[in-house]
């Protein structure tokens, strides 16, 4: 019911999952990521497979080890589908016999896709493929652009209802996380909510506290500078805001 990418850029250190579904919450349901790790639990989901296997995996297990322990153990294999990838950068992936057709999945150097309860087969080679068609893309926009394929390729066959966004820089906390429970059309609300993002929150993030420097940065002089900055190029490029939020100015 569901179809997800996994992603690395092993010069930035970058780690995302997108998905998409006609499931509400998939955002919150299908996506573990780490500080080095991820994985992406859907079908018949066990969240297990998520919270275990990211732990697992982080202390340096195999992600091929991980999947085949969660298999055997799991009276549910037979309807789970689960991709993850380790902390040396591998990936592995089950894809259950009875998951509902279509089901399947892809896996390549630096990103996998897998779904299942697809209109067929185009579904996960349009997103992998679009993936790697797009390698000068910003990590969020590039994700994005995938699962974008994958939906123009017929995405769920029930329909759309989810979807989520979730980068890691190298922390156990989220560098950025985005998700869109439920709407008619949610890779493009996903894709307004990251226009969104960049407005502000996306000129705090990268220097926000991580594990190695406790406190960021304090001095809210620059970030201010790059949010005035920011604004004026959109403004002049004619370009209005895409956010919702009330006018917080004071006369």
């Amino acid at each position: 019911m569901t179809y997800s990418l996994i992603a690395h850029d092993p010069d930035t250190g970058e780690i995302g999952i997108a998905v998409a579904s006609r499931f509400f919450a998939c955002g919150a349901a299908v996506p573990y990521v780490g500080p080095r790790t991820a994985a992406a639990t859907q079908a018949f989901a066990n969240p297990v497979w998520g919270t275990e296997g990211r732990r697992r995996l982080e202390a340096g297990e195999t992600a091929q080890d991980v999947i085949a322990d969660f298999t055997e153990r799991d009276e549910g294999r037979d309807i789970r589908q689960c991709h993850m990838m380790d902390a040396a950068g591998h990936f592995a992936v089950h894809t259950g016999k009875d998951c509902v057709d279509w089901a399947g999945h892809k896996l390549g150097t630096h990103h996998s896709v897998a779904g299942n309860m697809l209109a067929g087969p185009d579904v996960v080679d349009a997103t992998f493929d679009a993936y790697l068609s797009a390698p000068d893309m910003p990590m969020a926009e590039r994700l994005l652009h995938a699962m974008q394929a994958g939906e123009r390729a017929g995405g769920d066959k029930r329909g759309r209802q989810a979807a989520g966004l979730v980068i890691h820089r190298g922390q156990e906390h989220a560098f950025l996380d985005l998700r869109v429970d439920d709407h008619a059309d949610p890779l493009a609300e996903l894709t307004r909510l990251l226009d969104v993002a960049g407005e502000r929150y996306l000129h705090l993030a990268p220097v926000m506290p991580t594990a190695a420097n406790f406190s960021g940065l304090t001095d809210r002089a620059p970030i201010d500078a790059a949010i005035r900055d920011a604004e004026q190029k959109r403004i002049a490029e004619g370009r209005p805001s895409q956010s919702f939020a009330t006018d917080t100015s004071i006369d």
